[in-house]
C-alpha cells in the first residue's frame, strides 16, 4: 500500500512538471528497494550547543533549570508574551530539560525574513486633519506610541527623526535600532520605509505624521532574523507600553499555534494593538503564514492604490491582457507600439534567438533575475517578462541597475503567452490601465489551517507606495507597505478613541471596510480581502461595533445529519443616539438554514451580546470551503458586513508546508530538518531526485502517523546515504487518501 501511494503522489507530481513517463516508471520500481531512514532513528549530536525556545508553566521553572543545568544559558527570558525563554545548550541538555516538570513545549527556532507606495489620501487619512481629539488636538497621532518590529530605522533621517523616541536592537542587544549599515553586512532599509507609511514627517507625511514611533530591530544584516528575536521585541515592546505594534515580517507556514502567532495574540490580550503583514505568496489559497495567522491580530493584505499600470495584449488574442508588475529596481516599462515577444528558456545566453529590439519572455529559476535581464540587454532585448517556475506569482528584486524594464508574471500568464507564441502570435502591445482597489497579485490568502479562521482581516494600498528608507525614498511593494497603513489608521482610532481596546480598534477597522472587487466586478471573497479595504475616517467615527468581525463557524463532517454551529458577537453602541439592530439572512443555500437575533434597540454606550448560528444539513451540501456575508443595520443607517466561513469535509488544504533543510549553526555533520503538518499525516515522506537525469535517488525521510503541527528533527551525515550534491527534493503528505506536495532542492555535504 506505501508503495503504490507514494508512486502516485511522485509520478502526479513529476508528470505536472512535464518529466517523462519513464522516471515515473522508474520511480514506481525503485521505492521499495531504498532502505528508509527514520525521523528518530539518528542520534542526535550531543555535544553540539543549539539554540531553542521553550514553553514554560511558570518562571520558577526557568529558575531551576538555570540552577540545576549549569551549562545551559538562558538567552532571552519571556514573561509578558510567553511564559519561557530562548535557550542554549547541548541536545543532551534538553532532552534532559524536555522531561522536567513544567516544561510545556520546546522548540527550534526558526528564521524570518521581511516581505517587502499618494495612499494616505486615498484611505481617508487626510479627511481627519480637521478633526480633533477630545483634548482639542487634531488627529494626526498625537501621544500614541507605535513600535515598529523590524529591521530597525534610520533615525537620522529628515522625515523620521521629529518622531523617533527610543527602542532597541534585539539582534546585538544594545539600545541602537539603527538599520544594518554596509560594513555590517547585507545593508536594510525595510524598517525605515515601513516607519515612514506610519509616521513620516517632513517631505513625505505618514498615516499619523505625529506619532510616536520607536524601533525593536529584531532582523539583522539582509533583513534576516529569528523567532526568537521577533518574539523578544514583541515582549521588550509591551513591557515599553506600546500602543500598537506592526510586523511587516512572516514566515511560509500557515499555523495558528507558531510561537510568533501566540505571543501576537498574548500582545493583544495585554492591551496592545497588533498589526501584521498577511504575506506575499499569492494568489493562491491557504498563502497566509505567520505570524499573519494570529486569532486576534489584525493581518493585512494588499490592494492598489489609485495607479496607472502598463498591461500587455497580444494582437491576436483578443479578450486578454497581462498585468505587468515590475520587479523591485525595474526601470518603468516604456514600451509604447507593438514589439514582438520571443521566448527566452531560462535566461542563458545559448537559449537566446534573435531578440534584438524584442521583448524576451523568461521562465523564472536556476540563475539570478539580475543574470536573466542582464543577458538579454546585452543581446539588444527591449523589455523581459519572468514568469514564475511555480504556481502563481511572484515578487522580487534586481541587484542592479539595468536600463531596460522587467516585470513578472504568473506561471498561468508565462505559459499561456509561451503556448501563443508556439501558435505564431509573436505580437504585443502595451497600454496604460487604470486601476484601484483590486487585490495585489502577491498578497497572500487565507483560510488559516485548522481553525479554518478568516485571513486577512482587511487589505489597504501595498503598490507602489513611496517611502523613506536610509538617505532617501524608494517606492516599495508587499504587505509589508499595507500593514504600516493599518498601524498608522489605527494610531488615528487611538488618539480619538483612547479608551478602546484592541477588539474594538479592530472591529472599526472591520465594519467600516470598503468591499473590493476585481476587473471583472466579482466582490473578492473573505479569504481574499477580508472585509474589505480600510477607510480610516468611517473607522474612527463609528457608531456600531461588531466583534468579532468575521465568523469563522469552523468544520463540519460531511454526511452527519444537521449539524448547528454558533458564534457570539457583541454588539456596541458608540454613539449618543438608540440605534435599532436588525439581521439581514445571508443569501440562501441548499442544505444551510439561519438563525439570527431578531430586531432589537441599543441605548447609547450599551452593548449586548447575541448569537449567530448557522445550522448545515451535511448529507446535502458539497464538501469545500463556504462563505459570504451576514449583514448587520442600524437604524441610523449603518450597514455592516461580517465575513462568515465554514468547511465542510475536507478543503483541501495544504498537508505539508514550510520544508527545510540544512546544516546546523556551527555542526559541519548534523543537518536540522523540519516542516509543518497543519492536520498531520498518516504517511509523510522526504524523497530525493538526481537534478540532472531526474533519477529517483532515494528517501531522506519516510514516517506513518506524525501528528500535526512544527516537525522539527536532526540527521547526522553519517546516517545519510546519499552522495555529497544538489538534489531535488519532493516532501510529501497523505491524509484521508488526499496528498499534499512541497517541492524544493536541498544539498548535502559541499554539494556540486
Amino acid at each position: 500500500m506505501l508503495k503504490t501511494i507514494i508512486s502516485l503522489t511522485l509520478v502526479n507530481l513529476l508528470l505536472s512538471s512535464q518529466l517523462t513517463h519513464t522516471y515515473a516508471h522508474q520511480i514506481h520500481t525503485n521505492v521499495p528497494k531504498i532502505k528508509p531512514i527514520k525521523i528518530n532513528v539518528t542520534p542526535p549530536e550531543k555535544n553540539q550547543s543549539k539554540k531553542f525556545i521553550i514553553e514554560v508553566e511558570d518562571q520558577e521553572v526557568l529558575k531551576k533549570i538555570k540552577a540545576n543545568y549549569p551549562n545551559v544559558k538562558l538567552d532571552k527570558v519571556f514573561d509578558t508574551v510567553l511564559q519561557g525563554a530562548s535557550i542554549v545548550g547541548t541536545e543532551e541538555d534538553i532532552e534532559k530539560i524536555k522531561r522536567q516538570p513544567g516544561i510545556k513545549e520546546v522548540h527550534h527556532t526558526s528564521t524570518y525574513k521581511v516581505e517587502l507606495d499618494q495612499s494616505v489620501p486615498f484611505i481617508g487619512g487626510m479627511l481627519l486633519r480637521g478633526e480633533f481629539d477630545e483634548k482639542g488636538r487634531r488627529l494626526t497621532g498625537k501621544g500614541v506610541k507605535v513600535g515598529v518590529i523590524d529591521t530597525g530605522i534610520d533615525y537620522t533621517h529628515g522625515d523620521l527623526q521629529r518622531n523617533y523616541q527610543g527602542g532597541f536592537d534585539l539582534v546585538d542587544e544594545d539600545e541602537d535600532p539603527m538599520e544594518t549599515v554596509k560594513s555590517q553586512g547585507e545593508a536594510t532599509l525595510h524598517g525605515s520605509h515601513v516607519a515612514g507609511i506610519i509616521g513620516a514627517n517632513g517631505k513625505y507625511l505618514g498615516v499619523a505624521p505625529d506619532a510616536e514611533i520607536y524601533a525593536y530591530r529584531a532582523l539583522g544584516p539582509g533583513g534576516v532574523g529569528t523567532s526568537d528575536q521577533v518574539i523578544a521585541a514583541i515582549e521588550k515592546a509591551v513591557e515599553d507600553g506600546m500602543d500598537i505594534i506592526n510586523l511587516s515580517l512572516g514566515s511560509s507556514v500557515n499555523g495558528p499555534d507558531y510561537p510568533t502567532s501566540m505571543a501576537l495574540d498574548k500582545a493583544v490580550e495585554k492591551g496592545v494593538i497588533a498589526v501584521t503583514s498577511n504575506g506575499n505568496s499569492g494568489p493562491g489559497l491557504w498563502t497566509v503564514g505567520s505570524p499573519g495567522t494570529s486569532e486576534k491580530a489584525i493581518s493585512v493584505g494588499a490592494s492598489t492604490p489609485p495607479l496607472e499600470i502598463p498591461v500587455l495584449e497580444l494582437e491576436l488574442v483578443p479578450n486578454k491582457t497581462f498585468i505587468l508588475q515590475p520587479l523591485q529596481g525595474s526601470v518603468p516599462w516604456n514600451l509604447t507600439k507593438s514589439h514582438k515577444i520571443v521566448f527566452g528558456g531560462l535566461g542563458y545566453p545559448t537559449e537566446f534567438p534573435d531578440v534584438k529590439d524584442k521583448i524576451v519572455l523568461i521562465e523564472r529559476g536556476e540563475i539570478s533575475f539580475t543574470e536573466k535581464v542582464n543577458n538579454a540587454y546585452k543581446k539588444g532585448a527591449k523589455a523581459v517578462l519572468i514568469f514564475n517556475n511555480e504556481e502563481g506569482a511572484f515578487s522580487g528584486g534586481l541587484e542592479e541597475a539595468i536600463t531596460i524594464p522587467v516585470v513578472a508574471l504568473t506561471r498561468e500568464d508565462g505559459l499561456f503567452i509561451k503556448n501563443e507564441l508556439e501558435k505564431g502570435h509573436e505580437w504585443a502591445e502595451t497600454k496604460m490601465r487604470k486601476v484601484q482597489d483590486q487585490l495585489a497579485n502577491f498578497s497572500s490568502r487565507g483560510p488559516v489551517t485548522h481553525t479554518w479562521g478568516i485571513k486577512p482581516d482587511v487589505v489597504a494600498p501595498g503598490v507602489k507606495i513611496k517611502s523613506t528608507i536610509p538617505n532617501g525614498y524608494i517606492s516599495l511593494q508587499g504587505t509589508s507597505m499595507a500593514a504600516p497603513h493599518v498601524a498608522g489608521a489605527a494610531a488615528l482610532i487611538k488618539q480619538a478613541h483612547p479608551d478602546w481596546n484592541p477588539e474594538q480598534v479592530k472591529a472599526a477597522l472591520m465594519n467600516t471596510a470598503k468591499p473590493i472587487f476585481d476587473d471583472v466586478g466579482r466582490m473578492y471573497n473573505p479569504y481574499e480581502q477580508g472585509a474589505g479595504r480600510i477607510q480610516v475616517e468611517k473607522a474612527v467615527n463609528a457608531k456600531v461595533l461588531a466583534y468579532p468581525g468575521s465568523l469563522a463557524f469552523g468544520s463540519i463532517v460531511p454526511n452527519s445529519g444537521m449539524i448547528e454551529k454558533s458564534v457570539k458577537i457583541t454588539l456596541e453602541n458608540k454613539s449618543s443616539q438608540t440605534e435599532k439592530i436588525s439581521f439581514a439572512t445571508p443569501n440562501l443555500k441548499e442544505g444551510v438554514h439561519w438563525r439570527l437575533p431578531l430586531s432589537f434597540s441599543l441605548k447609547p454606550l450599551e452593548k449586548r451580546i447575541v448569537t449567530v448560528a448557522v445550522t448545515v444539513d451535511s448529507n446535502k451540501i458539497t464538501d469545500g470551503i463556504h462563505y459570504g456575508n451576514v449583514k448587520v443595520e442600524s437604524s441610523s443607517d449603518v450597514e455592516i458586513l461580517l465575513p462568515y466561513l465554514f468547511v465542510v469535509g475536507d478543503a483541501d488544504h495544504p498537508r505539508v508546508m514550510g520544508f527545510s533543510f540544512e546544516k546546523e549553526n556551527g555542526a559541519d555533520d548534523v543537518y536540522k530538518y523540519e516542516l509543518y503538518l497543519p492536520e498531520g499525516a498518516e504517511e509523510l515522506g522526504v524523497a530525493l531526485f538526481d537534478p540532472l537525469t531526474l533519477t529517483y535517488v532515494g528517501h531522506l525521510v519516510q514516517e506513518r502517523n506524525v501528528n500535526r503541527g512544527l516537525l522539527e528533527a536532526e540527521l547526522k551525515r553519517d546516517d545519510i546515504p546519499f552522495a555529497d550534491g544538489d538534489y531535488i527534493c519532493i516532501v510529501y503528505a497523505i491524509q484521508n487518501g488526499k496528498e499534499g506536495v512541497q517541492q524544493s532542492r536541498i544539498t548535502i555535504g559541499e554539494g556540486k
